[in-house]
This record gives structure tokens, C-alpha cells and sequence, in this order.
């Protein structure tokens, strides 16, 4: 291959990791993280700091870097400035770019002993998808979803649907969110059946989560080659259009990811395909019923994972490397992984975090809370490609004149694999 260069507080007590040491040597860490200043996610992280620093010694400053593109872009560019961080928050995709940039070091390399070897073994193979390449591991999993369904239960009894019964293949959903558009009486709509996200940075996770439903993989494992021509990717393609076009229970043309939940909140969409990190939103903010459920398919529910993983960055010396990745353990022990969990939503990433008091509480009295990790055996990776953000901007761009009306499923996909083509011909195997 060629490669170019809160609903339930959790105490510190119960959180302390016994097998974190204080440190030697090392006193500081950074960490990028993808989120704006402010909201509750950020306090939620600098708290898990506090508690790391008090543990070990060892201080870890999160910088909130912006969206994911942002914080990759920053991270990057202060790496190759020399005043980079030893870690980051990015999405779990961009492992093969961040590969091909030369600036990671895997797992492997950081030097796991048989304990740390069955710790990465521990999280959910689903997860581990986006972070394995050429026999090593590149990322642990942290801020990690799947794609689910958020549905407004009075919409569905106003409609004459089952409240508790969720559509679970295209035919259905397709039927419900047709009799789920209301229009007043000018005919305008004034309550879409469903909403997903084609906007840029999103509409690959949708499309990606469309063609696992297919029954089709958008690429090899090795990052170097994708199908969107494929037939079964040219029938995900031509569905999504569908709603729009043919069942007139979606808008024509962009959705963008930032206003599906307020449309839903606001009762302007009945159905929304969103993150697991919304739940905890969802829960506070609705003032209706509503339910949670896995993504219907061609033929039953398939979905896709989603998220981001922790990095380390190989300009860290050694020392800063075993600090990294003790940070990275203190911060998925099964019962921090289920206080972050609780606390916004996102799947805990281990199964031994479901079998805490404080995750199995929740789930008891908070039933949605587990619906998602329900769809993990029939969930895939993300789209991830060398070139990843090139060839996500080739994909957005092609969907987004599909669902304009300005190409066909079909033409949309095949440009998409021509443009493809271009950009991974490099990569190829001679």
C-alpha cells in the first residue's frame, strides 16, 4: 500500500479506580476534545480531570477545540507546530487519515501488558470496528452512539399507529411517516413524518447507516477502496430519495443535522434518526411522550456506529505516552464509562459498564436509556477512507443533488465512485 506522509450522581468514591498509581515523572498532559466552550458535556470532562489529577498526580488540561472537523484541524496543525496534545478526542472515521498524517501511535506501540491487552479486548466489537488496521490498534473507544430513532408517541396515536410499535423495515417506516405528515389546511406541512440529516459531516453517517439496512459495506477494511456504485448502495440511495419524493413524508433537498432536534422538540418532525448522545437532551426537553428505536432496514433493523475515540499522538515521549494511556483506562473503567453513560446519553462502551449498580438502576427506571445497545451485533463502522474528509465531501455533494432532484439514485452513486476513485487511486495496492 502506498501511503503519503444528570439523573444520577455518581460519588467520587464509587468512581476511584484502584488500579491507577500515582505518577512518576510525568505531572502534565493536554487532551483536544470536540465541543464548544459551555453546556454540560465540558464540566462533565473537567470533573473526570480533577478526579485523574487527584489519583495520580498527573494533570490533564482538555482544550474544547469546536466540532470534530475543528478539533482534528487544531490538533494537527499544533502537533506539527511542536506545542501539540498527547491525546485527543476525534472521530473514530478518521483513523486511516490520521494515519496516513504519520502522527499516532497505536496501542501496540504504547506497550499493553496482558492486563492492557484484555482491556481493549473488554469494550464492544462494534466499537472496536473504526480502530483496527494492519494487525495493531489505533484508538480506544470513549464518546461512542449508534444512529437511533427518536418518535413522538402522541404523533403516532394521533395518527391512528401504535404508539409501542416502532416500524422495522423500509416498507413500514415509509407507510408511518407518510400518514405522520400533517399539512393544515393551505396544504403547507406543518409536521414532517421523518427528518435525517444531509447535511455536510452528517450525511455519510445516515447514508452509511441506509446501506448496512441494504445489507452493503460502503468500504474495505483497509481504507482504500469504496463501493458506492454497488447496486445495493444505489438501492439505499434511491429509498432515502423516496420519502421525499414518492411518500411526500420528508422535505425536499437539505436537512441539517443542528435543527432535527428542535423540530422534533417543537413537534415540527415525528421522527427524527439521531444520536444515542441526544437521549439525555431528548429526556429533559420533551413535553410529550415519545420512544426510542433501533433504525428499521430493507428487511429488519440495521444501524451504524458512530462517535469519537481517543488518540495518542506519538510526539509524546514515553513517559507521556504511559500517562496517556493510564488516563485512557481510568477513563473507561466500567464505572465511568456508566456515569458518562447516564449522564449524557452516549453507550457505555464496555459491557461490564452495564453491570454497575448505578447503569442497571437507570436502564430499570429509564427502559430507552438501553435501547440502543440492543442493535450493536447488527451495527457496522463508520465510513472511513484514507483522504476520509475529500471523500465524505464527494458523498454529501452527490446526495445532496439527489435529493435536490438534480440526479437519480443511480448517477448520484456512480459519481460519487468516480470521484472516489480519484482520490483513493494513491492508496490502491499496486
Amino acid at each position: 500500500m502506498i501511503r503519503r506522509r444528570t439523573l444520577l450522581a455518581t460519588s467520587a468514591a464509587a468512581l476511584a479506580a484502584p488500579a491507577v498509581s500515582k505518577a512518576q515523572g510525568v505531572t502534565k498532559l493536554s487532551i483536544y476534545y470536540p465541543i464548544a466552550v459551555g453546556g454540560p458535556i465540558p464540566a462533565i470532562i473537567d470533573g473526570y480531570c480533577k478526579e485523574f489529577q487527584t489519583q495520580t498526580g498527573i494533570e490533564v488540561t482538555p482544550v474544547y477545540a469546536g466540532n470534530y472537523g475543528e478539533t482534528m484541524t487544531k490538533a494537527v496543525t499544533a502537533i506539527r507546530g511542536g506545542t501539540g496534545p498527547q491525546l485527543a478526542v476525534l472521530l473514530a472515521a478518521e483513523m486511516h487519515s490520521l494515519q496516513d498524517m504519520d502522527i499516532l501511535v497505536s496501542l501496540d506501540e504504547l506497550g499493553l501488558d496482558a492486563e492492557g491487552r484484555k482491556w481493549v479486548e473488554g469494550f464492544y466489537p462494534a466499537f472496536l470496528a473504526n480502530s483496527r488496521v494492519d494487525g495493531k490498534t489505533w484508538s480506544v473507544p470513549f464518546q461512542r452512539s449508534t444512529a437511533i430513532m427518536y418518535y413522538n408517541k402522541a404523533a403516532f396515536a394521533e395518527a391512528g399507529l401504535d404508539p409501542d410499535k416502532f416500524p422495522r423495515t423500509w416498507a413500514e417506516l415509509a407507510a408511518a411517516a407518510a400518514k405522520l405528515t400533517k399539512r393544515d389546511a393551505s396544504g403547507r406541512v406543518v409536521r414532517w413524518g421523518v427528518k435525517l440529516a444531509s447535511d455536510a459531516g452528517n450525511a455519510q453517517w445516515t447514508f452509511g447507516a441506509l446501506a448496512n439496512q441494504a445489507g452493503h459495506i460502503l468500504m474495505n477494511e483497509a481504507g482504500t477502496e469504496t463501493y458506492f456504485n454497488h447496486p445495493k448502495a444505489i438501492e439505499a440511495m434511491a429509498f432515502w430519495r423516496s420519502l421525499a419524493f414518492e411518500h411526500k413524508a420528508t422535505p425536499e433537498g437539505i436537512s441539517a443535522w443542528p435543527q432535527l432536534s428542535p423540530d422534533f422538540l417543537e413537534g415540527n418532525a415525528a421522527i427524527i434518526q439521531h444520536t444515542t448522545g441526544n437521549l439525555t437532551n431528548v429526556r429533559d426537553k420533551a413535553g410529550f411522550p415519545f420512544g426510542v428505536a433501533g433504525l428499521p432496514g430493507k428487511e429488519g433493523p440495521r444501524t451504524v456506529v458512530g462517535g469519537g475515540n481517543l488518540y495518542f499522538f506519538k510526539q509524546a515521549n514515553a513517559a507521556e505516552r504511559a500517562a496517556a494511556l493510564k488516563f485512557a483506562r481510568f477513563l473507561s473503567a466500567p464505572e465511568r464509562a456508566a456515569d458518562w453513560s447516564i449522564r449524557t446519553g452516549y453507550i457505555g462502551t464496555r459491557p461490564d459498564a452495564y453491570e454497575t449498580p448505578a447503569l442497571k438502576e437507570y436502564v430499570t427506571k429509564f427502559p430507552p436509556a438501553d435501547v440502543a445497545r440492543g442493535f450493536l451485533p447488527v451495527a457496522v463502522g463508520e465510513l472511513s477512507t484514507f483522504e476520509n474528509q475529500r471523500v465524505y465531501k464527494a458523498l454529501t455533494d452527490n446526495i445532496q443533488a439527489c435529493l435536490n432532484g438534480a440526479k437519480s439514485a443511480a448517477q448520484a452513486m456512480v459519481d460519487t465512485q468516480a470521484e472516489a476513485d480519484r482520490i483513493l487511486k494513491p492508496y490502491k495496492r499496486a
